[in-house]
């Protein structure tokens, strides 16, 4: 089970990186341009190499059972890419959508869910201090906070975790008060 749900993904993560960062050209455009769908997809790439070479080595053959049947699944893909099989492309996406969705988001593995929000944070001295206060007054505590620099977002973003769903809850209703621009996930 873990080769398939967590071994693997961490294998084609990697991989994918590795092959985008080899294919890209000398001016590295597919680096440059690459946003919030390849983030979201290779974010596990970054996780400690040596701890992933013990796993690999560990569970080898879970894992090449695994990397073979996706392989194979691959390969099918691109057969019906060669077909230009319409049918089974379209598939592919449906039926990988419709399992995906059916994970519950509340669904407990091995790391705890994390309960956060993101919001578009302005420029200025004293930003944070009044997010910050504006939760404490209503009784919110802040388990982690810190600006996210990246991309996938057109400007700052402050990225709030919290303790539970209630807090999140609580924040949603009190920074939407205060007319703040949320991202929840």
């Amino acid at each position: 089970i873990t080769a398939a749900i967590s071994h693997l993904p961490h294998i084609i993560a990697a991989q994918l990186v590795n092959f985008v960062r080899n294919s890209d050209d000398k001016a590295e455009t597919m680096r440059t341009l690459a946003a919030g769908g390849f983030k979201d997809i290779t974010r596990i790439a970054s996780s400690s190499p040596v701890m992933w070479q013990n796993i690999c080595l560990t569970n080898a053959s879970g894992i090449k059972e695994m990397l073979d049947g996706y392989i194979k699944s691959l390969q099918e893909v691109s057969d019906a890419l060669s077909r230009k099989d319409e049918k089974f492309l379209y598939n592919i996406f449906e039926t990988a959508g419709e399992y995906r969705n059916s994970i519950p988001n509340t669904a407990k593995g091995i790391l705890e869910k994390v309960y956060e929000i993101y919001l578009d944070i302005t420029d200025e001295a004293g930003a944070i201090a009044t997010i910050a206060t504006q939760l404490a007054v209503n009784q919110i505590s802040i388990k982690n906070i810190g600006i996210l620099h990246n991309r996938e977002f057109e400007e700052g973003v402050l990225r709030i975790e919290f303790y539970n769903q209630d807090s999140v809850e609580k924040a949603i209703e009190v920074l939407n008060h205060f007319q703040y621009h949320l991202y929840v996930r």
